[in-house]
């Protein structure tokens, strides 16, 4: 019988090649090389979209607590919150704290006070001064740094014109009550020699001269006294 030759393939191992190659037309299985291909392909995607994604802001649902809103005070009485004056009393300008800040509010003191001697002023206003705050004053954002217990006592022989003894060393008062005291003693004319509030201490350092600034006024806790004068 007569048939079609055939010619048959034999796998023969090459030596030193792998296992597949064969006699006959050879040909390379191509399956894995495309996977590995593709794999590598979507591999280099996505290191692009993660590197673009890098360059913007990640937004985010999380919600992120960034505190309270800073509180705004008026800093300014309603005019049906102004202190009642009697007849005998006049309004004198007391600076006290708001919004970190120096800012006068009315307050009555005698109305003979002004012509009755610089320690008779300087008494009554360190009294407004000192004084708590009512409740309208608070409202608004006022308080006071001056200490209750802090008083006015009379100069002493040899010291300049104009000076005013307090019970603590003008030094050792806080930033802020220093300069509440030096403003609002500012305001006064009777208590003002040659431009500055001259103030001394108990101890036997010699009085200084104080003055109240715009800088004094907008930062008075920024650690540093009021402008400082030395009298001769």
């Amino acid at each position: 019988m007569t048939g079609v030759f055939r010619p048959t393939r034999r796998s023969s191992r090459v030596a030193g090649g792998p296992s597949w190659v064969s006699e006959g037309p050879s040909r390379v299985t191509a399956g894995p090389f495309r996977r590995r291909a593709a794999v590598a392909a979507l591999g280099a995607v996505l290191a692009v979209v993660v590197l673009a994604s890098g360059c913007g802001i990640r937004t985010t649902s999380v919600p992120v607590d960034a505190g309270a809103a800073p509180s705004r005070v008026p800093c300014k009485l309603p005019s049906a919150d102004v202190t009642t004056r009697s007849p005998d009393s006049v309004a004198a300008p007391v600076y006290l704290v708001c919004a970190s800040q120096l800012v006068t509010v009315d307050r009555p003191v005698p109305a003979g006070t002004s012509g009755s001697g610089a320690l008779v002023a300087a008494r009554a206003l360190l009294g407004q001064v000192q004084q708590a705050p009512p409740e309208s004053e608070r409202r608004a954002g006022f308080s006071t740094a001056v200490p209750a217990g802090l008083r006015v006592e009379p100069s002493r022989a040899g010291d300049p014109a104009g000076t005013l003894r307090l019970s603590s060393q003008p030094e050792d008062l806080s930033e802020e009550a220093l300069a509440q005291l030096v403003c609002t003693y500012a305001e006064n004319q009777a208590l003002v020699t040659k431009g500055s509030v001259v103030l001394g201490g108990p101890g036997e350092y010699p009085p200084r001269g104080y003055l109240c600034t715009s800088q004094t006024k907008a930062r008075p806790q920024d650690g540093t006294a009021p402008d400082v004068l030395d009298l001769d």
